[in-house]
């Protein structure tokens, strides 16, 4: 699979605008397999080079890419999203483009999960559909210890959406000034449930769109705490007892004319057959699915009951301990008819993360599995004689667990290509086996003096 090449009226525009900006230098961005962001930086004067042969590296130094002996990759900026960096302004003006990754035989490397991505939004294009995907992103600022270390320790005490004049208030104005500069359109932002915890939202778009801007949107933030000396982090629970961090996602499917073919203004929840064919195959592949979008040891300790995030595999519209939520929609804007994933984690890569979300999905579509009915009682209050008598099953309770179902899932799998899937299973199992044999403090506390 070949991206086609950029038009030479954009390499114009950007050239343009990059003198017009003084920029000095241009980090070609990537992700590795866990969605960590990578860069090489050149000079300007290296970027058309760089657009028109792109830019070698070493592809066996990146997590999940190649072997030594199969390392060499070159980079091909990707101009659509090319962005001066807010915070990189002066003389050093900096600015970014995520690029695409290359084989040395000219084709995308099956190891890129930006292609990964860009392959599952080809297939579902050829059965006519564009996949649209809107992320809720949940984080926390911690402030420093008195030592500088990074410690959880929240800046604030406010509530959800409280209104605050504290710190966090300003900050928040500034991540969405640098989003907004970074081409990312925001539409709200609001303090969350926990002391320290936050939400900024920004707006739906096609997938692939989405995930460039989920990757942006982490470093973004980052960045602007640090100036603040306050860390942005997207651990999922990094304090025990209150909510932790979610990555909720709103997902639709639309036609080549823009229709949005999730809506049916006679269902009684909106709901066209495709769209219960989607989320039929979400649930069915839901407990392998959990390895790409709750990705860590930490994501567990999130999805436990009563902290709103869902642990059973169902569907409902306004109960939010289930899986899938179908949000109300007016029925005169049926663009807006959706369904809302709920165990996604910010940890996750979100090019991986989609991809899998669409692959479950569409296999619902082709298969026409059927959706069972909603369940709108609160789950967390339902015994396991009850959850067994309604067939309703549970997400993973940890990694190891999720890992043993996503090697039995075939959809899943193809989802992320032979490549991706074995490199992320090979350093998802190394991340469970160190846990697994780590001697934690907790277990020192209960049990070194007792026995």
């Amino acid at each position: 699979m070949l991206v086609n090449p950029t038009p030479s009226g954009l390499v114009d525009e950007v050239m343009a605008r990059a003198e017009r900006e003084k920029v000095r230098f241009v980090n070609l961005q990537f992700t590795d397999v866990v969605g960590l962001v990578k860069s090489v930086t050149i000079p300007f004067e290296q970027l058309p080079d760089a657009i028109h042969h792109g830019k070698w590296f070493d592809g066996s130094s990146i997590e999940g890419f190649a072997r030594i002996a199969e390392s060499d990759m070159y980079l091909i900026p990707d101009l659509r999203t090319f962005q001066i960096i807010p915070w990189e302004r002066g003389e050093n003006t900096t600015a970014r483009t995520i690029c695409w990754v290359y084989s040395p035989t000219g084709e995308l490397f099956t190891g890129d999960p930006r292609a990964v991505l860009a392959r599952m939004m080809k297939e579902a294009e050829d059965l006519g559909y564009v996949f649209n995907a809107g992320p809720e992103i949940e984080f926390f600022l911690f402030r420093p210890d008195e030592s500088g270390a990074i410690q959880p320790l929240p800046h604030d005490r406010a509530g959800y959406f409280d209104f605050s004049t504290d710190l966090a208030s300003t900050v928040r104005k500034e991540m969405v000034n640098a989003l907004e500069e970074m081409g990312i359109k925001v539409e709200t932002s609001h303090h969350e449930v926990a002391a320290g915890q936050h939400e900024i939202d920004f707006e739906y778009a096609d997938a692939l769109t989405a995930a460039d801007n989920t990757v942006t949107f982490k470093y973004t933030l980052k960045a602007i705490a640090q100036q603040h000396n306050l860390h942005a982090t997207f651990m999922p629970k990094p304090i025990l007892g209150i909510n932790g961090s979610g990555m909720h996602t709103h997902q639709s499917l639309f036609d080549k004319n823009g229709n949005n073919v999730f809506a049916d203004s006679n269902d009684e929840y909106g709901l066209s057959a495709t769209a219960k064919h989607f989320i039929a195959g979400q649930l069915h592949h839901a407990r392998a699915m959990a390895a790409v979008v709750a990705p860590l040891v930490n994501s567990y300790k999130r999805l436990v009951p009563g902290y709103e995030a869902p642990v059973y595999v169902s569907w409902a519209r306004v109960n939010r301990s289930a899986l899938i939520r179908v949000p109300r929609s007016n029925p005169q804007r049926p663009l807006a008819t959706r369904a809302e994933l709920r165990c996604p984690d910010p940890s996750c890569n979100p090019y991986l993360a989609f991809a899998v979300m669409l692959a479950a999905g569409l296999d619902g579509v082709r298969r026409k599995l059927p959706l069972p009915e909603p369940i709108e009682e609160n789950l967390y209050a339902f015994d396991e004689d009850e959850l067994t008598r309604r067939q309703i099953d549970v997400l993973p309770g940890s990694l190891g667990e999720a890992l043993d179902e996503f090697r039995k899932d075939e959809v899943i799998q193809a989802g992320l290509g032979p490549h991706v899937y074995e490199r992320f299973l090979e350093a998802k199992t190394i991340e469970w086996n160190e846990y697994r044999l780590y001697v934690s403090p907790w277990e020192l506390d209960r049990y070194l003096e007792e026995y």
